[in-house]
């Protein structure tokens, strides 16, 4: 049975999910149709950063901050060359932009770029939904004439396929390797160029961020980035100080299939050398060492999330974007659980024993979000440093 939330005059678009609930709006950005698993983000900033994330590739993404768009667009917000997120759900129409580094408005950049948005949409009540019934599938759409099949927009959304079993990272890693040497934006010239010698890293893109390359750089790493299909022959031959495992989407059990490999090759091979996984990347990393991930109710999205360092006994506020977590109970003998959710006690970090290998849930790049967690590119970087003493003398020091 369908239901309807409030329903403008002129509705330009709709929300509809699977179970027949359908949120009517005024659209904006591209006109058209899409289907997607429907999450939700607390960020108050960074709308730009979320969008062209690529591990929202299959998500719609519903801002609970109503103040979206204020800002406008800039090039230099961008983490990918396009947005990866299928469409944006919001509360209050997108304003025109009130900020000095504004170069376009979020509408137009939308629409140049082929996504959708629909606002005047109770983000509130959608929220709740979603925390209560778990991420649904939808179909959202935007039709100038206000024409909705919604019979039909049911079924669609019934038919997408979700997240589970799907292995989105060969959809959005790079097609060929390249070199980064652009470091973190600074005041006045905006992203400097890092010289001179640097820790030599292959950072695998299961669909990697830029700002989480510009902090490596920035870390002082010597950064080269190969595809995820990157093979345990490829990533050896560049002779590195240490591997970077990237963030990504889609289930990572579906990547796993041939990242675990590689992985593990490497590894075996470079017993001693640094390796360091973030978002998907930490759950690659999990699965190769013979733990399991689990798809979570809703996911962690959002600048406002509190972890737990077992190791320190401090608490981080962090950024997160996942929707598949770490099981704790299936981490291996060897395997430390460092790091967890204060929200709901999920695993957030992990790290073996006596070897520098270790990985966190979370975004230590913080784009958008606090910069509580730069510091763990900065032991990736001093575990590289510390690769030639013993084992023993690098866990006193770097951890």
């Amino acid at each position: 049975m369908m239901t309807s939330a409030s329903k403008p005059v002129k509705p330009t678009a709709c929300l509809v999910l699977a179970d027949g609930t359908v949120f009517y709006g005024k659209g904006f950005g591209a006109t058209g149709q899409v289907e997607a698993e429907l999450c939700f983000n607390t960020a108050m900033t960074g709308y730009q950063e979320i969008m062209t994330d690529p591990s929202y590739a299959g998500q719609v993404v519903t801002f609970t901050f109503p103040h979206i768009g204020n800002t406008g667009v800039t090039s230099e917000d961008d983490e990918t060359a396009d947005p990866v997120a299928a469409g944006m759900v919001v509360k209050w129409d997108p304003t025109e932009p009130s900020n000095w580094r504004a170069t376009g408005e979020l509408t137009d950049w939308l629409a140049s770029r082929n996504r959708i948005g629909i606002g005047g949409i109770d983000t509130r009540r959608l929220t709740r939904a979603i925390r209560q019934q778990g991420a649904p599938h939808v179909a959202l759409v935007h039709d100038l004439d206000g024409n909705f099949d919604l019979e039909t927009l049911v079924a669609a959304a019934r038919g997408f396929s979700g997240l589970e079993g799907l292995d989105l990272a060969k959809e959005v890693t790079c097609a060929q390797s390249y070199r980064w040497d652009e470091m973190r934006w600074a005041w006045p010239d905006g992203f400097p160029k890092r010289s001179g010698p640097g820790h030599k890293v292959v950072a695998i893109d299961y669909g990697a961020k830029r700002n989480i390359l510009r902090c490596l750089a920035s870390a002082g790493c010597d950064v080269t980035v190969l595809p995820a299909t990157a093979t345990t022959d490829d990533v050896l031959a560049h002779d590195p100080d240490g591997v970077f495992l990237s963030n990504g989407p889609g289930d990572p059990a579906a990547t796993g299939a041939y990242a675990v490999p590689m992985i593990q090759g490497v590894m075996d091979a470079r017993p001693n050398m640094p390796v360091f996984g973030i978002c998907l990347g930490h759950q690659m990393l999990a699965l190769a060492l013979g733990a399991k991930t689990v798809k979570m109710n809703h996911g962690h999205h959002g600048a406002n999330h509190p972890v737990k360092d077992f190791e320190t006994g401090k608490v981080e506020i962090t950024s997160m974007n996942h929707g598949f977590t770490v099981d704790a109970q299936t981490l291996p003998e060897g395997v430390t659980e460092t790091h967890v959710s204060l929200f709901d006690g999920s695993n957030c970090g992990i790290r073996v024993a006596d070897r520098p290998i270790f990985s966190v849930q979370y975004h230590p790049e913080a784009s958008p979000g606090p910069q509580d967690s730069f510091y763990l590119f900065e032991r990736f970087a001093a575990a590289m440093e510390a690769a030639t003493e013993t084992v023993a003398g690098w866990r006193t020091t770097y951890l």
